[in-house]
């Protein structure tokens, strides 16, 4: 289900064209926090270290997205799914669950609300975001892609 390739000496100019990770998780707490701390790992192999600003950025990207998914998007007894793509420029996360209803949006900086920023961290971190509803069943997909900064 995932794709190993050769690590880069250097962010932003991988060895291989592409990588691919793709994993279900269980939509819990737990479940969260293993894809954050795997999408880490992978990134870490793809050569965009744990100790810099990119993998800093991504992680969290991951990791609200998951904690939306699991929050907002779980169904009792449905996972929610994680795919990360990486070429040469961008890294592309892309979180899967199967709840139909709710249409994800950020917050305002306004909201005086003590949840809801997730999206708003999302906004800020990633170059581009969105959602679409899931291809293959009920749910939708929320994804970010986040350009890689040139020569690191």
């Amino acid at each position: 289900m995932n794709n190993e390739i050769a690590a880069p000496s250097r962010i932003g100019q991988p060895i291989g064209p592409t990588g691919h990770f793709a994993m279900r998780f269980s939509s819990t707490p737990r479940g969260a926090r293993l894809a954050r701390r795997l999408a880490g790992q992978r990134l870490d192999a793809w050569g965009i270290p744990y100790d810099c600003d990119t993998h800093h950025a991504l992680t969290l990207i991951v990791a609200e997205l998951a904690a939306n998914a699991v929050q907002h998007g779980r169904v009792p007894g449905r996972d929610f799914h994680l795919t990360l793509a990486f070429d040469a420029t961008t890294v592309r996360i892309e979180v899967t669950d199967t709840r139909t209803e709710g249409v994800p949006v950020a917050a305002t900086p306004t909201d005086l609300r003590d949840t809801g920023r997730g999206l708003l961290l999302v906004e800020h971190l990633a170059d581009r975001w969105d959602w679409h509803p899931r291809r293959d069943g009920p749910g939708k997909t929320v994804w970010a892609e986040y350009v890689l900064p040139a020569g690191d």
